[in-house]
């Protein structure tokens, strides 16, 4: 079953879209959203499959939507729903899967949700995978970052800063919080830090006396406390 988060300005037109999905047996509507800001909250509580996503709405559009969910390199398959038949180019440009114009036909629609499903299927190697995202805010601009492209989450001042695939950010969920919500993707090394499973590489020993841990992706080396030591290399040794 996939999961889609609507997003359109329109009433009318996202009750259209949810009455259409809902006759589909493989797909189901698990949010709306009525613009872009709002669907980025939703994304990341919902982890949605696929978006169907309009272009024109008030404040960030849905083509700004799928700019920035591009750059983050981890995006739910787009499927545009707009009244516009001249966007197509630029709506691909932003690796949209689909594009429909309003108004939506039931077999069109299907048709467009298949095609996300197909590649879905083929980027997760056979199996629909929920996306999760963590939200943070740099220069007055949302930035969603992919759980998945997490390095690791250290506990700094009043924020916990995220180490990730493409640089670093902060957010304002405590590690405990950031534990609780993923537990198979950190474990945890010191009351300070959590480092992603798939990203460990092994432990280092410092002249002081010290464990760190190693980590693809970063240079940073996370101190290891005492009683976490012989849980981590269990876990390491189950890795390898």
């Amino acid at each position: 079953m996939w999961n889609i988060l609507i997003i359109d300005d329109e009433q009318p037109a996202r009750d259209r879209l949810r009455r259409l999905v809902a006759a589909m047996e493989d797909y189901r509507v698990t949010g709306e959203a009525a613009n872009g800001n709002q669907a980025l909250d939703r994304i990341r509580e919902l982890g949605p499959d696929i978006l169907l996503l309009d272009i024109s709405m008030p404040g960030m559009d849905g083509m700004a939507l799928a700019n920035q969910l591009q750059e983050v390199g981890a995006s739910p398959a787009i499927v545009f729903c707009t009244a516009y038949q001249d966007q197509a180019l630029r709506a691909f440009e932003v690796e949209a899967v689909d594009y429909v114009v309003k108004p939506v036909r039931a077999e069109r629609l299907e048709k467009a949700l298949d095609k996300a499903a197909r590649y879905l299927g083929k980027e997760s190697g056979g199996e629909g995978e929920q996306q999760h995202f963590l939200r943070s805010t740099v220069g007055g601009k949302v930035v969603l970052t992919p759980v998945s492209r997490v390095i690791c989450l250290l506990a700094e001042d009043k924020y916990t800063t995220v180490i990730h695939e493409g640089g670093d950010t902060v957010v304002d969920e405590s590690l405990t919080e950031l534990e609780q919500s993923y537990p198979s993707n950190f474990f945890r090394v010191h009351r300070n830090a959590l480092v992603s499973r798939k990203h460990l590489r092994g432990l280092e020993r410092t002249h002081e006396g010290h464990t760190q841990v190693l980590l693809s992706g970063t240079d940073r080396r996370p101190e290891v406390s005492r009683r976490n030591v012989s849980a981590l290399r269990k876990l390491l040794s189950e890795l390898t």
